[in-house]
């Protein structure tokens, strides 16, 4: 009886002590001292990662898969929830592009979210819609830098030095290219194009172009024969010889206008996909730069 009662005491401890350790994994799991940091989607995430380069404590991850493209639709899984439960700052898009955050966050107050379109305000607007795609013009790339990098020295000071220096390293290449779009494309001013997807529309404001914007939501298939009968139309009588398209878009309707009429199909990427390199954006703009330079030689 004595054996039984000492084992059974054992027994108790080995339960209490296993009790313990779950708990302390469990709160190291919740709290390993890292500033936790979640983007919502992949340009969002590229900005980011360049602000935050070398900065100690920070744990930084995007919440969408890096391919996902745009969020305009998009539904949370478990994996999201997980991330922005242990968030300490959400940095989005905004412009209604993650509304899906709305109920998550308010009901956690201790995340702080970043907005970074807040201080844009040169936005494209038609039918009471804001196009949230503003990242595809460069001014408003900056913008949205600056305020990541303000809202990360705010709440995360130990870090300032770091955030302001790569910020302003990466500012710096962003303005030099540019100064290669004022330069290399200021033919195109005035040009009328047919675009095709609406990341494009704050490309084109800045460069000054005539955009016939149709309306797509991202899928060319939505196009209807009557409207694809217009466009080809206006082209005709506009004599419109550029289309502009996304590198990821199904260019059946595209191709469909660029017969009926000469003009030429200019695929363009909006940044919105691509490989975890700090200069990915970069890369996507020079290369949106060199295709556009062949529609002025054309």
């Amino acid at each position: 009886m004595k054996k039984k009662y000492i084992i059974g005491i054992v027994v108790i401890i080995c339960i209490i002590i296993a009790i313990i350790i779950l708990n302390l994994n469990k709160n190291t799991d919740q709290d390993d001292g890292k500033y936790k940091i979640v983007t919502t989607f992949y340009p969002i995430y590229i900005m980011t990662a360049n602000i935050t380069q070398g900065a100690e404590n920070i744990e930084l991850v995007n919440m969408a898969d890096i391919n996902t493209g745009c969020i305009h639709d998009y539904t949370l899984n478990t994996e999201d929830i997980k991330k922005i439960e242990k968030a300490d700052m959400i940095i989005q898009n905004g412009l209604g592009l993650e509304s899906f955050l709305d109920e998550i966050t308010t009901n956690n107050s201790k995340i702080k979210i970043v907005n970074t379109s807040e201080n844009i305000t040169d936005l494209i607007q038609e039918n009471n819609e804001i196009n949230p795609h503003v990242w595809t013009n460069l001014n408003n790339y900056i913008d949205q830098i600056i305020t990541i990098k303000n809202e990360l020295i705010n709440n995360n000071p130990q870090n300032k030095e770091i955030y302001t220096n790569n910020a302003e390293e990466y500012i710096n290449k962003i303005e030099e290219l540019q100064k290669k779009y004022n330069t290399e494309l200021e033919k195109l001013k005035e040009e009328k194009a047919i675009c095709l997807n609406e990341s494009f529309e704050y490309l084109g404001k800045q460069l000054g172009m005539n955009f016939i914007n149709i309306p797509t939501n991202h899928e060319e298939s939505t196009m209807s024969a009557e409207t694809l009968k217009n466009v080809i139309n206006q082209a005709k009588s506009e004599n419109i010889k550029i289309i502009i398209v996304d590198i990821n878009d199904d260019i059946k309707n595209a191709q469909t206008i660029a017969n009926e009429t000469g003009a030429k199909i200019y695929a363009l990427d909006s940044a919105l996909t691509g490989n975890l390199s700090k200069d990915s954006y970069l890369n996507s703009m020079n290369g949106n730069l060199e295709k556009l330079k062949e529609a002025i030689s054309k």
